[in-house]
């Protein structure tokens, strides 16, 4: 949710004219350059329409070591904001810039925000080098699903094609801000 926000209010100082940004067309997707990290998300709760039309109204808010209202609202959300900026940067033929990676399936204590032991965070710890080394994923706009990503290479590779791509784009601000002096 946090990316799609940075992102709306870049592009609300692009339409406002502002004079700190570059100059620009709203929402032109080859001047943006989005990273998109996730705290993680739980593993999948399966609830079928089955299970549900027997819950009744405290049955989406009560269910044995989960709340479905909660969950379900929780990973839509989140997959909706991916699917969202997915969709806007294939659009404009700027996929490449936007990045997102986040860990899927988490369990037990780690696929809680409010844990701070020093045994789960050893594990985050793991997860996340685990996941540097995982496929680079991204969502296939057809299914809404993820998949690995079509350049191939993992998590690693893409946050280091980014650095670079980042890097190249300050270089060049430093360069025609001294052309300015």
């Amino acid at each position: 949710m946090q990316t799609l926000v940075a992102v709306s209010e870049v592009t609300n100082e692009v339409v406002s004219r502002s004079d700190d940004l570059f100059p620009t067309q709203p929402l032109n997707c080859a001047n943006l350059l989005v990273i998109s990290l996730g705290t993680g998300s739980a593993k999948k709760e399966k609830y079928t329409a089955k299970m549900a039309s027997k819950w009744g109204v405290l049955g989406w808010l009560l269910q044995p070591n989960s709340t479905p209202i909660i969950d379900i609202y929780n990973q839509a959300s989140t997959h909706m904001v991916d699917y969202f900026l997915s969709t806007m940067f294939h659009a404009q033929t700027c996929q490449r810039n936007y990045l997102r990676i986040q860990a899927e399936n988490l369990t037990g204590d780690s696929s809680l925000v409010d844990i701070a032991t020093k045994d789960n965070l050893k594990d985050l710890v793991g997860i996340g080098e685990g996941l540097l080394h995982s496929p680079f994923l991204s969502v296939n706009l057809q299914t809404g699903n993820s998949e690995p990503a079509l350049c191939g290479g993992t998590n690693k590779d893409a946050l280091i094609r980014f650095a670079k791509m980042l890097s190249d784009e300050h270089k060049f601000r430093l360069s025609k801000s001294q052309h300015k002096n």
